[in-house]
């Protein structure tokens, strides 16, 4: 079977990304033969709609079951249509999310189990348009969802913390530079540029 697991790195020993539509990569596990492929999530730095184009990518390519730490509303949308499960991981590497998967232990999910954009860590207040997520409402936060994922949680090796620690900076990084973005387009609007 070929399942994908939401990663914070390109392999099986990369730490599970508790993120779905803006996690870094996504990798690609045949669950008899443990053969993977990663690729980059094409819709990461999406202004809008990240979780359902991260979600159309996957169905194209080809998953027959999802494995992540959160699912927002809009790419649950998009799996329940196309006949996808999605399981819910607590954390830990790639590798452990597949091996939780192949013997049963994951929990599949009947709905979201965040709200939607919480990715963004924006949420929704003024936003740009309807369901953009660009508002700059209350803070859902991405990396801490409003429910937390069920089942044990795994507790990491160091270098698994270590190699989260240096992702959750990446992606910290990635977030200040969109919010530049964002509020230098800000400006320029209210300057009527």
């Amino acid at each position: 079977m070929k399942i994908v697991v939401s990663a914070n790195g390109p392999d099986l020993d990369a730490p599970a990304s508790p993120v779905f539509g803006r996690c870094p990569m996504y990798v690609f596990v045949d669950t008899d033969s443990m053969a993977s492929e990663n690729v980059e999530n094409p819709a990461i730095n999406a202004a809008g709609g990240a979780g359902i184009q991260a979600a159309q990518f996957v169905v194209e390519c080809g998953a027959q079951a999802v494995v992540t730490g959160n699912m927002g509303p809009n790419a649950f949308n998009v799996f329940q249509s196309a006949g996808v499960p999605i399981y819910l991981f607590g954390g830990g590497t790639v590798r452990e999310a597949v091996e939780a998967f192949s013997v049963g232990k994951l929990q599949s999910v009947a709905d979201a189990n965040v709200q939607a954009h919480a990715g963004m860590g924006m949420g929704r207040g003024m936003g740009m348009g309807r369901g953009m997520g660009m508002g700059m409402g209350r803070l859902t936060g991405g990396a801490f969802p409003q429910t937390p994922p069920t089942g044990p949680v795994p507790s990491q090796p160091a270098a698994s913390q270590a190699e989260e620690i240096t992702s959750l900076k990446d992606m910290a990084g990635g977030l200040r530079k969109q919010l530049a973005e964002v509020m230098a387009r800000l400006d320029r609007l209210e300057k009527g540029e």
